[in-house]
């Protein structure tokens, strides 16, 4: 059997997403993309190489337009010439996605690409997560440029907790991704890393 028509591999993740979002990942397998589906497993595995490569597909899928998303509501926050803003436009993207595609940011913030990565995803799932990797690596310089001007990895690592580990930490266990009062704490938080500029040590 031949790879999937590009439609096909397109119409197996819409269905593997609604599998994640119904069942959660523990749910997403080869067998039941292929009864929600239709397609085979075989046509499922030959599209996948494995489950770790189905659930990276998924998940690199999102992140892909969440990266979009998010670049854009940095780039308008930086119109006005204001890093903090704009850092926190970045930390607060997850909760404004939310707003109109609650499943999909929930999807995202429920593992990390290390997370998936260390699962041994296979190709071409572990070429687009590292280049996602790098996307979102690219995002955290630019910030911690217009904050600080400076590049290092300490000044990089502040932003990432910001970006990153901040949101996933205080979104996920509110209520819903979207909770004001989540955000509002994300904001505050955000806003009172940016003041102080790292030590060049990272200590």
């Amino acid at each position: 059997m031949g790879r999937p028509r590009r439609h096909d591999l397109d119409d197996l993740l819409g269905h593997a997403r609604n599998l994640w979002i119904e069942r959660g990942a523990d749910g997403l397998t080869i067998r039941a993309l292929s009864s929600a589906s239709g397609a085979s497993n075989g046509a499922v595995y030959h599209a996948f190489r494995s489950r770790a490569g189905l659930l990276a597909g998924v998940w690199a899928q999102e992140a892909g337009r969440f990266l979009v998303f998010q670049r854009e509501r940095v780039r308008e926050a930086m119109l006005d010439g204001e890093a903090t803003s704009a850092l926190v436009a970045a930390a607060l993207a997850p909760a404004t996605y939310a707003t109109d595609n609650a499943d999909g940011a929930r999807l995202l913030l429920a593992v990390t690409a290390d997370d998936l990565l260390g699962a041994d995803p296979g190709e071409p799932a572990r070429t687009q997560l590292i280049d996602l990797q790098k996307e979102l690596g690219t995002l955290l310089v630019d910030l911690a440029s217009a904050l600080w001007d400076r590049r290092d990895r300490a000044a990089v690592e502040v932003v990432r907790h910001c970006v990153v580990t901040l949101p996933g930490a205080l979104l996920l266990q509110a209520e819903s991704i979207a909770d004001p009062l989540a955000a509002h704490s994300l904001e505050h938080a955000v806003r009172g890393i940016a003041t102080a500029v790292p030590p060049a040590s990272g200590v």
